[in-house]
């Protein structure tokens, strides 16, 4: 007969998700000697360690990351079980975690969540904002369920779904120079100053491409979000490839205006990252889903749309 229980299972995801004992015990309403009690079980079952201490925080050893997708597996299992266990499937219920770049978390999140949350609002959702080099970190160290992010991901334990098309523009304040010329080429923009998001995020990168596609200029600030680097812009201290969804509240109101750059290419994805070992349960269906309709729904409102000139955003 087998030993482990589902509660240790429980447990044991609990933790890895919350990182501390405490966090777990209060998540699963039951005592922390209890939680404790519960994981030493499960290793002397599995006749390993399942976590690593490092600063008064759990993290998943190397057999942990191992366990985890199969014991949340068995744990979603058995919830979808009991969910058919009625003529008619009960609404689905459960906790998602959830990473989102910075972009995306910050501009798109109605987009991102709003269809999930109108379907299945009995699920409790836990959304982080990061850049994308740290959702995809979150991804394979199992701290997250699903990424959402603006850039590329290239990792084999990793599975990328196209979500929707987005763009960049080229922005500046209405008094800056490159905003006063009708017709922009390529060799004005020769020691512009520009305004970067940090290493590791997909907007850092992308800029880096449209610089080197121009003459040289200057890297004067670099900044963690998209907010500051949008208002150090509107101060006049320089240019900056912002998302387009960052930028139309600014320029309805005159406070920034986008410039008309034809020969840059500034189109990019957004997809959805999963962990090909995590098990895709009705949750994270049901998450893929939503977002699928979303897509759907937008291509057609795009198709429906005027083409719009040269030079603006898309």
């Amino acid at each position: 007969m087998l030993g482990i229980s589902l509660k240790q299972l429980e447990v044991f995801v609990a933790i890895a998700s919350a990182g501390t004992v405490r966090a777990a015990a209060e998540r699963l309403f039951v005592t922390q000697p209890a939680v404790s009690m519960a994981l030493a079980e499960l290793e002397r079952q599995l006749e390993t360690q399942l976590f690593d201490r490092e600063r008064g925080r759990l993290r998943l050893s190397s057999r942990g990351k191992e366990v985890l997708p199969m014991a949340q597996e068995v744990i979603e299992r058995v919830q979808e079980m009991l969910r058919q266990t009625n003529q008619q499937p009960k609404e689905l219920t459960g906790d998602l975690h959830v990473g989102a770049s910075n972009t995306i978390g910050n501009y798109l999140a109605g987009e991102l969540l709003g269809p999930f949350i109108a379907q299945h609002p009995q699920v409790s959702l836990q959304v982080s904002v990061e850049n994308t080099d740290a959702i995809t970190m979150a991804l394979l160290e199992h701290r997250i369920d699903i990424g959402c992010v603006e850039g590329p991901v290239n990792h084999p334990q990793l599975e990328v779904l196209h979500w929707r098309d987005d763009a960049l523009v080229v922005c500046a304040a209405p008094a800056h120079p490159l905003a006063q010329q009708s017709t922009l080429k390529p060799r004005h923009f020769k020691g512009a100053k520009w305004i970067l998001r940090e290493r590791g995020s997909a907007m850092r990168v992308q800029a880096e491409h449209v610089l080197n596609s121009l003459p040289p200029g200057q890297i004067l600030l670099e900044l963690g979000q998209v907010e500051a680097i949008k208002q150090a812009v509107i101060a006049g201290l320089g240019i900056a490839c912002l998302p387009y969804a960052a930028a139309i509240e600014s320029m309805s109101t005159g406070r920034l205006k986008v410039l008309d750059t034809p020969f840059l290419d500034l189109q990019r994805r957004l997809s959805l990252v999963l962990h090909k070992s995590r098990y895709r349960g009705a949750l994270i269906d049901a998450f893929v889903a939503s977002l699928s309709e979303t897509s759907d729904s937008m291509m057609s409102k795009e198709a429906s749309k005027p083409q719009p000139q040269t030079g603006q955003p898309q």
